[in-house]
Order: structure tokens, then sequence, then C-alpha cells
């Protein structure tokens, strides 16, 4: 059995991907310690918190502070999609599309794909997705894991990355034991000339 891998390059897009995201995280810490004045000190946090807010805390402080800790929060939820992305792989078999990365390993039966689905089709590299027609994540016996994955992609879709080697062959396959149809071209839509 074939398995399909992201390309060279596909893997040096997401890598730099990931250290851009990795910048960011650390930017933020950062800024929301300097713009608190807190100490990320085990021992030392929750005082210099507490402190800070007794203090008073200007607008100035607030809103910079609440933008980082949503970039404290979002940003490693993004650093493990690219990371699943950076260990993805496919292997179509008889029983289904097994898809595994990072300690994750699912099978997807081909009666359980619905359709497969071309995001932003404008794209130098247009990225596909498999809609399924039911919640396969329960395969994760980790519940962090299920949950990251979960959040990463949802329940019903799994993502066929753009940068994948060979990826038309796979869609290709993926359609061929599914039954489902080619999608048709992307076509834009027709302005009506206004008079």
């Amino acid at each position: 059995m074939k398995s399909y891998h992201l390309s060279s390059s596909g893997r040096r897009t997401a890598l730099v991907l990931l250290i851009g995201a990795l910048i960011i995280w650390a930017f933020a810490l950062w800024v929301f310690q300097t713009t608190l004045g807190i100490s990320y000190s085990p021992v030392a946090f929750w005082g210099s918190l507490r402190a800070s807010i007794e203090k008073g805390l200007t607008i100035s402080q607030i809103v910079p502070a609440l933008l980082m800790l949503v970039l404290i929060v979002a940003t490693p939820l993004v650093i493990w999609n690219l990371l699943e992305e950076w260990a993805a792989s496919y292997t179509p078999a008889d029983d289904g599309l097994h898809f595994a990365s990072l300690g994750l390993a699912l099978t997807y039966p081909w009666e359980g794909i619905a359709a497969i689905q071309r995001l932003e089709p404008d794209a130098d590299e247009p990225a596909d997705e498999l809609v399924l027609k039911q919640d396969f994540t329960g395969q994760i016996r980790n519940p962090v894991l299920r949950w990251l994955h979960a959040q990463a992609y949802g329940r019903l879709r799994l993502p066929i990355y753009a940068g994948l080697a060979e990826r038309d062959e796979l869609l290709a396959e993926i359609r061929q034991r599914t039954g489902l149809s080619a999608e048709p071209a992307y076509e834009a839509p027709v302005l009506e000339p206004q008079g």
C-alpha cells in the first residue's frame, strides 16, 4: 500500500509557518508580561498578577493584554495543527483511508466519505477536504489528542493538504474507491449588466 506525505516544498512551507507561529507566541508572552508588569515564575505569578490588578489597570494595559492573551491561548492550537500537517500520512487500503499523524491513527471507511470539497479554488495550491458522514474521532483513545484533532478540523472533515506529494493521485484514488464523481471546475459567477 502506498502512503502519501507532504512534499519537501510542503514541509518547508509548514516549517516557515511553524517558526512564524512560535515567534508570534513568544512575542505575545513577552508583551503580556511587560504590559501587566507580572512575573512568569511559578512562585511569583499569582502574587504579581494580583498586585498589578490591585494597583489598577488602564485601558492602554487592558486592551493589549487581552489581545495577547488570545494569542497566548490560540497560537498553541495553530502550532498543533501545523505539526499534525507536518506528520500527516494518508494510506488508501481496502477497508478505507488510513490517516496517521502524531500519535493519531484513524481509518475512514470508504462508505463513510460523503464528498470531496475544494477549498479556495483560486489559490495557487488549492486544498481539499473530505466531508464525512459520521464522526470517526472515537478511534482516538487519548482524549487530549482527540480534542486537539477535532479543534483543528472538526469532527466531520479531514483535510487533504495542499502541500501533499502526489495529491491529485490520492484524490483520484479516493474518488474511484468511494464512487464520488470529480468535482466540477470552479466557475466565476457571471454578472448581469445593470441598465
